[in-house]
């Protein structure tokens, strides 16, 4: 997609539009040839409104009447079936109205094809609805859209035809009637594939393995971005943690892993005070810590091997010196056992990201810890490895490892976790039994809305 928006160059084949061959250079070609792209990482200016965002593409220079082209946009976004609110500014938008503004500005350059990437993926179940909505209204107006998800159920639910990519090569393109969810998973793997579910058992340990009770912290800026959180998650036991991205996810991880300093409340681990504690200390105690950018989790530039012992490397150095040889010995069991496409002595930096997820799971699930904090464990990767990272955490669980699990794909929360805390602008909304927890319920929670 990246090709066909001119952000990449193709070192072979042809790009035809409307039959005819065509050279992408650059975006500026792509929108020339009526090709739009709303990336997952949206490029507005939060300090300018709506209106002023969409008339910064305007290459030619614009006067701005600012009624006149209010009303223009309003009457087009109504035709185009994109509510937007033109006279806002962008920083107090929502993300499903920030991502209408940004398919509202390719419409704006007259694209007739658009392409969206992953955009479920920071939504609602709510927006994601009324997304859907708006692609089945754009396709009744002959637009084409290109929908590049991982999720099986979407791509069956808008598409018409789907095509399948795996490690770079096209497997096929076939019409959505013709074909199973079960049939396209197979296509995506290589093999069929009935996803992972956990089976959701009464928690009998009596006493909670994690506990946290009041805990308020603040961000990197100064501001308040967890006000008194409390949870606790028993022996066996998943917790998982929904929310839209941005409401205090991040920095719950960050405390929970020892990186950021809690400004009240507390965190008890095995009646041990984790507080204040400090990574290091935080890994010693025996909790595992999976954060959620897996590339600063890692140092791209040593081994698979290095990478692998960096949080026990003393159990590997012998008279002050690293014994290499127990480090390849140990490497080479580790990537068998969590079957990683690499070799001991690669560097990190050149693995898939399904490969490098899989190295840090092996990293910290090898030494059985009590607890583990995993953020976004599975997000950008295929269904295969998807599954893979999926079913270890539920081993893990059976083997009594309290879980908190946070994602921000709902489908995810709801196939692994035994109860549901849905967190939103820092607080925890409620605590839901899995298997209770219904998704438009949890939809207004995510949203800040407590149903009555």
């Amino acid at each position: 997609m990246r090709i066909l928006y001119g952000l990449y160059q193709a070192d072979s084949g042809d790009i035809l539009v409307n039959e005819n061959k065509v050279r992408i250079a650059s975006p500026s070609d792509a929108i020339l040839n009526g090709i739009g792209m709303v990336t997952q990482h949206f490029t507005l200016v939060p300090t300018l409104t709506v209106t002023e965002n969409i008339l910064l593409s305007e290459k030619k220079g614009v006067f701005l009447n600012v009624e006149k082209n209010q009303k223009f946009i309003i009457e087009t976004s109504e035709k185009f079936g994109l509510p937007i609110r033109p006279q806002m500014l962008v920083k107090h938008l929502s993300v499903g109205e920030k991502q209408r503004v940004e398919i509202f500005k390719a419409l704006f350059r007259n694209a007739n094809v658009l392409i969206l990437d992953e955009p479920t993926a920071v939504l609602i179940p709510q927006e994601i609805d009324q997304l859907m909505e708006t692609l089945q209204k754009l396709k009744q107006q002959d637009f084409s859209v290109i929908f590049i998800s991982h999720k099986l159920n979407e791509v069956m639910a808008i598409c018409d035809r789907i095509s399948v990519l795996r490690d770079g090569n096209m497997i096929g393109t076939v019409n959505k009637s013709d074909i199973t969810q079960k049939d396209l998973a197979c296509m995506m793997v290589g093999r069929e594939t009935f996803g992972v579910k956990k089976d959701s058992e009464e928690i009998k340990s009596p006493s909670a393995v994690l506990k946290v009770e009041n805990l308020c912290a603040n961000d990197k800026k100064g501001l308040p971005a967890l006000k008194d959180v409390s949870f606790e998650i028993h022996k066996g036991q998943i917790l998982g943690l929904a929310g839209v991205s941005g409401n205090g996810q991040s920095e719950l991880s960050q405390v929970l892993c020892g990186i950021l300093k809690a400004k009240s409340g507390s965190i008890t681990f095995e009646d041990k005070d984790l507080t204040h504690a400090s990574p290091a200390e935080v890994v010693a105690a025996g909790v595992g810590r999976i954060p959620e950018e897996r590339n600063t989790s890692v140092v791209g530039e040593m081994t698979v091997a290095e990478n692998l012992v960096m949080e026990h490397m003393s159990e590997f150095t012998r008279k002050g010196m690293l014994n290499q040889e127990a480090i390849q010995d140990y490497a080479k069991k580790m990537i068998a056992d969590f079957n990683i496409k690499a070799k001991p002595g690669d560097k990190i930096r050149t693995l898939s990201g399904g490969n490098m997820q899989k190295a840090l799971l092996a990293r910290v699930l090898s030494r059985d810890p009590h607890a583990i904090i995993v953020s976004q464990p599975t997000r950008g990767l295929d269904v295969g490895a998807t599954e893979y990272i999926r079913q270890k955490l539920i081993e893990q669980a059976r083997k009594g490892a309290a879980i908190l699990l946070i994602s921000e794909d709902l489908d995810e929360i709801l196939a692994l976790s035994d109860q549901i805390a849905i967190i939103y602008e820092g607080q925890i909304m409620d605590i839901l039994p899995c298997k209770d927890a219904k998704i438009e319920h949890i939809g207004l929670l995510m949203a800040g809305s407590k149903p009555a």
